[in-house]
């Protein structure tokens, strides 16, 4: 895992944000940025495990979330984004149902 980590906002709830290997191209190939917004961070890991996303961790705090990924998860009504790493200014955000979404046959 390339790095994550999370920010507390006022209302007590939390944004975490991890690098996470791309599962369409497989180890070794790119990463993508995911951000969850939840309760608490134990509740937006296991959001992300639900989703079959088994070996998710956050070991510390390298990487917060920037403010404007956290504008971009909190608008976002499932509060669950993605797009790929490094971060490409031109990219949007997807919905985290893109990301695990299998692949259509040729």
């Amino acid at each position: 895992m390339a790095g994550g980590g999370f920010s507390k906002l006022p209302n007590g709830s939390v944004v975490v944000a991890l690098s996470l290997p791309d599962p369409a191209t497989g180890p070794g190939g790119g990463t993508v940025r995911v951000l969850v917004h939840a309760g608490n961070r134990a509740r937006a890991l296991t959001r992300l495990r639900n989703l079959g996303l088994r070996a998710v961790y956050l070991r510390g705090n390298s990487q917060p979330p920037t403010p404007d990924e956290i504008t971009a998860v909190l608008h976002h009504p499932d509060g669950l984004v993605w797009r790929t790493a490094p971060d490409c200014a031109e990219e949007l955000w997807h919905p985290i149902r893109a990301l695990l979404r299998p692949a259509r046959p040729a």
